[in-house]
This record gives structure tokens, C-alpha cells and sequence, in this order.
């Protein structure tokens, strides 16, 4: 039983044959991706409210600091990103932010909004009207909460990031397990297309990253929800002095992933966080989003690679790159997408044109012109 996982009725039973059967697991085990793919995004960091303070995380600010993007903001960082050729809007803010923020609430009421999930779906609305399909990653949510904003979202996500009960999470505040592994229950539950992944060298152990890729395995077996898995090590910050795994755990860690998830599900490696290219023969088929105009907001102080970088890891790996949008095409074409979704992608207008071209093209479509 996962920390936390009473609380949510979780019943999740991994069989110790399984743990030990992917702690065997070398990259010699797996084979590399017949091609790469990734997203070209724009980040939306929603507000750096959050009730949680993980030791690991430059992203959240205290009371009385953080900030709540406005919506002409959210318009204008949408519009740059759909001008040079973008597909997906990626919205973030922090768990589930409480009374602490009451300058945030005091905001979200004056714009006419009674929680942070209702003004999220304003938000998402506006992306879609200049042309880019939402992909929302609000940490922890409710049933209502995410029912709020499942219709205006190609997909979303959440890290699980461990099933332990790590230090680094610590306080009274720290991250459930079992509410991290109800959010996925709960996607799934409501047919949406999700991302997650697990954070490597927070202080869980190999047992504990077994344990995480099998429950991320058991909730798609039954749901179908799974879009990929991200394996992200923990890197150096502000409020990190911890440590990044080394690259022989991270290649490790990246063919148990391969080796543990089922072929429709892609292993997502951040090029601006992790060594890909010592990664490439280790299973992982997808870089991620990554974004020509603006930051990674949750790891300001590591820059997204350039587009012609990620054709330079392709090429090494003598491999097609080929671009995606947030939605995997087999989601979409099976029909996970909402009717409003759908719209964007068929819409007789140059967003659903250039929406239709990466969803169509087998080989790399950089045909758009780019600022990198």
C-alpha cells in the first residue's frame, strides 16, 4: 500500500516478481526508438501560488509574492507562440493553492472567477482561440476540478514523481502518493489524455522507481489514459543542493521505464534537463515540449535546446524526428478528444491548417519559420 493510498481508496498491488523482474533491467535490455518526437509549445505559468514547499522546486512563491497571470498576458504569450509555427499551450500552476494565497483569490473574484480551475478554463478558451490546443499540468486535482477543464484540453498531466514518502516532499504540507496516484485514477476515469513521470534522485530508492513505472502501468492497463512517462532527474537550483543522478542511473532507470510500460506509451526524456544523447539507446522516444519564445518556468536556470538541436540528437541517432501535438495522434484519431478539441484540429482556418500538418505528417514537418 502507497502512502496516502487509504486516503483515496487506491488499490493498486504490485507483484514483487514484477519489482524484481525490472530491477534486472539494463539498457542492454531495451532497444532504441525507431524515431523521436516532440511538441513545440509555449509555457504559460498560471500562477506560482502552491500549497506545497518541495525542497527541490524553484517554481512556487510564498504569500505575498506569488503572482496570477492575467488573461490579456495569457492572450499575448499564446499569440507570439501560434505567429512561429506553435501547437500547444502549456498552462502550470502549483497544487491546489489555498486561503495562504489570499491575494490570488482576492484576484481570481475580482476577475469574476470563484476558483483557480474556473479561471484555468478561461485561459485555456484563450489559447484555443489564437490557435493552440491546452495541455494543463495543475498538480493534484478533484474529480470537479478536472471535470471543470477536461473539454478545453487536448490533454494534461501530473508527475507522479515517486510512490515513496520522501523527505524532500516533507512538512505539513508535503505530496501524497495516494492523492498524486488519484489524480491519474481520476483522468483516467474521465477519458483524458495524460502525461506523468517520475522525478529521479528526490530520495526514493530502486525499489521505489520500480514500484512507480508498475503503478503508472497498472492505472493505463486499465484506463488506456497513458500518453508517456517522463524520467526526469532532480537538477541543481536555488533551493536544491542535493545532487542530480548520475548518468549511469539515468540510463538505467530510462530502459526500466521501456522495459516496464506497454509500446503505445512513449518514455519522454527533457533534453534541457537530462544527458539525452547518452539516453538514446536506452528506450526513449519523445523529447517533450519544448518552446521557442518562452522559458521553462518550473527550471528557469536550463534553457530549451534550440529545434535544430533536437535534429542534431535525431541525426546522432540516426533516426527521423518528427513533431507532435500535445494530444498523441492515436488518442486523437480513436477519439479521446472533446467535440471543442476536435473543432480546433478541423477548423477551415490557418491554426486548424497548421494543427492538421502536424497531425498528418509522418516525416519531420519543420516547415515553419522559427526564433531559436
Amino acid at each position: 500500500m502507497f502512502p496516502g493510498s487509504e486516503a483515496y481508496d487506491i488499490e493498486i498491488e504490485i507483484d514483487e516478481r514484477d519489482v524484481e523482474r525490472l530491477l534486472s533491467i539494463t539498457p542492454d535490455s531495451v532497444e532504441a526508438a525507431a524515431e523521436l518526437t516532440f511538441a513545440r509549445n509555449v509555457f504559460v505559468p498560471l500562477t506560482t501560488a502552491c500549497r506545497y514547499t518541495c525542497t527541490y522546486c524553484t517554481y512556487y512563491d510564498p504569500p505575498g509574492q506569488a503572482s496570477l497571470l492575467s488573461p490579456e498576458a495569457v492572450r499575448e504569450i499564446c499569440r507570439d507562440g501560434a505567429a512561429v509555427g506553435c501547437t500547444e499551450a502549456l498552462f502550470t500552476f502549483g497544487d491546489d493553492p489555498d486561503d495562504r494565497y489570499t491575494e490570488i483569490h482576492d484576484q481570481l473574484e475580482e476577475w469574476g472567477h470563484d476558483s483557480i480551475h474556473e479561471y484555468l478554463r478561461e485561459a485555456c478558451e484563450i489559447a484555443l482561440d489564437e490557435g493552440l490546443l491546452p495541455h494543463a499540468n495543475p498538480g493534484d486535482q478533484t474529480r470537479e476540478q478536472m471535470a471543470t477543464v477536461a473539454d478545453v484540453n487536448a490533454s494534461m498531466g501530473v508527475m507522479l514523481e515517486t510512490t515513496a514518502d520522501v523527505q524532500a516532499h516533507g512538512g505539513p504540507r508535503a505530496k501524497s502518493p495516494g492523492q498524486r496516484l488519484n489524480t491519474l485514477r481520476v483522468a483516467g476515469e474521465l477519458g483524458i489524455p495524460f502525461t506523468t513521470g517520475i522525478l529521479v534522485g528526490i530520495g526514493e530508492d530502486w525499489h521505489h522507481r520500480a514500484e512507480s513505472l508498475l503503478a503508472i502501468r497498472e492505472l493505463h492497463e486499465r484506463y488506456g489514459h497513458i500518453q508517456e512517462v517522463i524520467v526526469q532527474p532532480v537538477v541543481e537550483n536555488e533551493r536544491w543542493s542535493g545532487g542530480s543522478p548520475s548518468l549511469e542511473t539515468m540510463r538505467r532507470v530510462t530502459a526500466m521505464a521501456r522495459a516496464a510500460l506497454p509500446p503505445e506509451v512513449s518514455v519522454q526524456s527533457p533534453p534541457n534537463l537530462a544527458p539525452v544523447r547518452e539516453l538514446l539507446d536506452c528506450g526513449i522516444d519523445d523529447l517533450g515540449g519544448v518552446s521557442p519564445v518562452t522559458d521553462d518556468h518550473i527550471n528557469p536556470e536550463y534553457a530549451w535546446p534550440a529545434i535544430q538541436e533536437l535534429e542534431d540528437i535525431a541525426d546522432e541517432a540516426g533516426v527521423p524526428l518528427r513533431e507532435r501535438l500535445p494530444v498523441y495522434e492515436h488518442h486523437y484519431r480513436d477519439g479521446w478528444c472533446s467535440d471543442r478539441i476536435e473543432a480546433a484540429v478541423e477548423a477551415e482556418d490557418a491554426a486548424g491548417e497548421r494543427l492538421r500538418a502536424v497531425l498528418e505528417r509522418g516525416e519531420n514537418p519543420l516547415q515553419t519559420e522559427h526564433t531559436d
